[in-house]
């Protein structure tokens, strides 16, 4: 009696992984169909920028055209030239304006968060918790209840019509960014800042050489929650601040599309340079900016 060749069996199991090498596996069509998903909500978020966009190289009969043209034919590129030479809607200085006065404001959220955060996530002293307590309950107390006294103590010293009160307010902290600094700074190794003062260094030494370049990705994302919030900001610069030639592009295009209604094509366009600049800004960091997030959900 002889056994039967092992070469008999091959033969059957060869028709079921050709089967299972043509039919897609469940996670191919999983993978699919939540790209297809992603794929329709990123449509639906960014149909109203391009609408936006291609508004701004139209005149008004072209936006408001029946049926919709998805492409602006012609395509007016002298709206622009038009835009920056209204004398009732001085676009290039407000841009000025909004960068002067978005950069000022990252710079001192930057500076004076990352002190008070390394102070309480990196230094021990008597009441550091119950202070820390008492920051955090800062966020939930509205802006608008302290606005009118705050308002009023700006008018006594005769800064308002100016900068001073929408940017010094953020050289003493902001309790958002003090407490998202201070979830990067826990996680700056103890042995660094031990040794430096063992070698004599200061605190304000240790914050600035060894602790910010450790953070540094904190830092970028702090400023661009500062940038972005500030170059939004509607409120606190209309009631600061007096003149079209000193108000930021977002006061700017208000009042632009409030006195001239009518003009649809050039409201569009100014706002779709008012908001490419953070367009740009995040593309540009995207990668570092996501990159910081995800080690600040896992701090």
């Amino acid at each position: 009696m002889t056994a039967a060749p092992l070469s008999d069996a091959r033969p059957a199991a060869q028709p079921s992984a050709a089967l299972r090498r043509r039919t897609p596996p469940r996670r191919l069509w999983s993978a699919l169909l939540y790209h297809a998903v992603m794929l329709v909500i990123a449509a639906v978020f960014l149909l109203p920028f391009y609408w936006m966009a291609i508004s701004a190289f139209k005149n008004n009969a072209e936006i408001f055209a029946n049926p919709v043209s998805w492409w602006p034919v012609p395509f007016r590129s002298e709206n622009i030239g038009i835009l920056f030479s209204r004398e009732d809607f001085p676009f290039l200085r407000q841009f000025a304006n909004s960068v002067f006065y978005a950069g000022s404001v990252a710079v001192a959220v930057c500076l004076s968060c990352s002190l008070a955060a390394y102070s309480f996530g990196c230094l021990r002293w008597r009441g550091r918790d119950l202070v820390f307590g008492i920051t955090i309950c800062a966020l939930l107390l509205p802006a608008i209840v302290t606005f009118l006294p705050v308002y009023l103590a700006w008018s006594e010293v005769g800064l308002t019509g100016t900068y001073w009160p929408l940017i010094a307010p953020f050289f003493l902290g902001d309790a958002f960014f003090i407490f998202m600094l201070r979830q990067f700074f826990l996680g700056v190794p103890r042995e660094l800042m031990d040794a430096a003062r063992l070698d004599g260094a200061s605190e304000f030494r240790i914050w600035w050489q060894i602790v910010l370049p450790q953070v540094r990705t904190a830092l970028v994302i702090v400023g661009l929650f500062a940038i972005v919030y500030t170059w939004n900001e509607f409120f606190a610069p209309l009631i600061y601040l007096q003149g079209r030639e000193n108000f930021p592009l977002s006061v700017g295009l208000f009042t632009f599309r409030s006195q001239r209604a009518v003009e649809w094509s050039i409201s569009m366009t100014g706002a779709f340079f008012t908001a490419l600049p953070m367009v740009i800004l995040f593309l540009l960091t995207q990668r570092l900016f996501t990159r910081g997030l995800t080690q600040a959900t896992f701090k």
